[in-house]
């Protein structure tokens, strides 16, 4: 069956490059050559990523085709035929090369294709769709992944990446295509000669940054005094040089000093190991020049601007900075936010903040605290877009959401993880903490000497294989059959099972329904507030368990959280 599809490829592939990828595989890495041609490159709930090279199971201008081909099938199928398609491409290798390709083939099958004429963060692609009227939008970007991936990411009419019945569907359509290698595509001249293939118009760019200044919450405190924040900024070689610098400039801050060696695009992403903004590492250039300079505040935005990272002045640190954990950054940003629309119009309960399962819970201490509503989503930005669409029906009010990996949404003019967003809040609360004389970090301690210290860990089991995936499912109704009962001594109060969909609380044993999409995850809470979330990944061989914890001091919150990790690790190895 393997040699069947690389004698299949090696008699139809038409790109010379990849010819040649497979002429070179085929005289060495026979591991290699197997792995490029033992499956196709799955397509799932968010998209289709992987490393770039020859075979079905690569990333290609023909498994790129493939995702487009379905796609323009399951548009046709939903009485969408015809209509626009958005796409936008980061700085990877081949990003405009495939955004291309998606474009002539949407073209060939009877769609029109409106593609920026340069990298563009994500969240410009999710504004750009909604503001054009474009029936669905393609990203083709791996987020922070090494620079030999890259990937497609499919976005709605709303903007935002597709729900789970419409991905479902959409992944049929997808898997349904037999040959990628057979594709037609539409002639590139021709496409632009006959206007089906068009550029992104300038204003775009204008509209989106005239919408930024919308979620400012103290204009004229920035307008003011925003030069006095100095700012040290990185687009690890992405997408946000542009339009971060111009946002925060436009507002205000004009102070800001970009680190030169990660300014510019650079699909290697030669200055760090990973391109990710959650890594200690990817900020050490920042952190270099920030000690130069005393700035006040550090951030960085991974390659397609939808996540971001923030170091804060500390004096305890050797390195001068500590970058903020992605619960840290949201919580400041939503009492940013808080706070300011509480000494102006005032907070509701129709004002609501959205999170996911595993995102700490500080953030609904403090929401219910100012008056505000929180409510828990399933891990994925999808399910806070499809919730903020839900309220735009029912006239309820989305004032923020996040998620605990440095994902933050301010402005529903975006449905997707926005870096730009965030990264201008984050200045205007460092601004206004330098205005008192104080830092993010005093701020961060202020929140929490009010509200008690919340602290959060991420552990991960690896079990790779067809018997790792077996091992983590066994985990999994293993807790499900036989739940913890207590952790430490302390005992489990509540329980969630989303595959259930139901809470039980564990005294009573009485039930209510969660009315949530099905998962294959389960949640505890124990009586002194801490809870712990299991669930398999979705993109890599591990069972994740999340763990969260609240005590009256950072001491004690940091021993609680160590006591229960331990404990809960032992277990779930124990039950291997």
């Amino acid at each position: 069956m393997i040699q069947q599809r690389i004698d299949h490829w090696k008699e139809n592939v038409q790109d010379e490059a990849l010819r040649q990828d497979l002429e070179s595989l085929q005289k060495g890495d026979e591991v290699v050559l197997r792995d490029c041609f033992y499956r196709n490159l799955a397509f799932g709930t968010g998209g289709m990523r992987g490393e770039l090279g020859v075979g079905p199971n690569r990333l290609n201008i023909y498994t790129v085709r493939k995702a487009a081909l379905g796609l323009a099938h399951y548009l046709t199928n939903n009485n969408q035929h015809g209509g626009k398609v958005v796409i936008a491409y980061d700085s990877r290798h081949q990003s405009q090369e495939f955004a291309n390709q998606c474009a002539l083939t949407l073209i060939e099958n009877g769609y029109k294709a409106l593609v920026f004429k340069e990298l563009k963060p994500t969240p410009m692609l999710s504004f750009a769709v909604r503001h054009t009227k474009a029936v669905a939008g393609i990203m083709i970007t791996a987020s922070h992944n090494p620079p030999e991936y890259n990937g497609v990411k499919v976005y709605n009419e709303q903007g935002a990446q597709l729900p789970l019945a419409q991905s479902d569907e959409l992944i049929s359509y997808v898997n349904a295509v037999e040959d990628e290698l057979t594709i037609a595509v539409a002639d590139y001249t021709e496409a632009i000669n006959n206007h089906q293939f068009t550029f992104v118009p300038e204003d775009v760019d204008d509209a989106y940054q005239e919408a930024l200044i919308s979620i400012v919450q103290d204009q004229e405190q920035v307008k003011a005094h925003g030069a006095d924040l100095s700012i040290v900024f990185s687009p690890l070689h992405g997408t946000a040089r542009e339009p971060l610098r111009r946002a925060l400039t436009e507002n205000g801050f004009t102070n800001v000093t970009l680190v030169s060696e990660q300014e510019l695009p650079d699909p290697q992403f030669s200055t760090v190991r990973l391109p990710n903004p959650e890594d200690p590492a990817a900020f050490s250039l920042a952190m270099k020049k920030g000690n130069e300079m005393g700035a006040d505040v550090l951030i960085a935005t991974d390659p397609d601007a939808d996540r971001i990272g923030v170091a804060v002045p500390d004096e305890n640190s050797a390195a001068g900075y500590r970058l903020l954990n992605g619960n840290e950054t949201g919580l400041l940003l939503l009492h940013q936010m808080l706070q300011k629309k509480s000494e102006g119009v005032g907070v509701t309960n129709n004002d609501h903040v959205l999170k996911t399962i595993v995102t700490s819970e500080s953030g609904r201490v403090i929401a219910e605290h100012f008056g505000a509503s929180c409510v828990d989503t399933l891990t994925g930005f999808k399910f806070i877009a499809e919730k903020i669409e839900e309220f735009s029906s029912d006239n309820r009010e989305f004032l923020f959401g996040y998620e605990e990996s440095y994902g933050y949404l301010l402005g529903s003019f975006v449905r997707d993880k926005d870096a730009i967003q965030a990264g201008m809040i984050i200045c205007e609360a460092a601004l206004l903490a330098k205005a008192n004389g104080e830092t993010l970090l005093d701020q961060l301690h202020h929140i929490y000497d009010q509200f008690g210290y919340f602290k959060e860990q991420t552990n991960s089991m690896e079990l790779k294989g067809e018997r790792g995936a077996k091992q983590i499912e066994q985990l999994i109704q293993s807790l499900r059959k036989e739940p913890f009962e207590a952790i430490n001594g302390i005992p489990v109060k509540t329980i969630e099972d989303y595959q259930l969909q139901e809470r039980v609380e564990v005294t009573t044993n009485s039930k209510v329904a969660l009315h949530l999409p099905k998962s294959n995850v389960i949640k505890y809470f124990l009586s002194d507030e801490t809870w712990i979330c299991v669930r398999p990944s979705g993109t890599e061989p591990k069972l994740k368990v999340y763990f969260g914890v609240r005590s009256e001091t950072s001491e004690g919150a940091h021993e609680r959280l160590a006591d229960v990790s331990e404990n809960v690790m032992n277990e779930l190895t124990n039950r291997l």
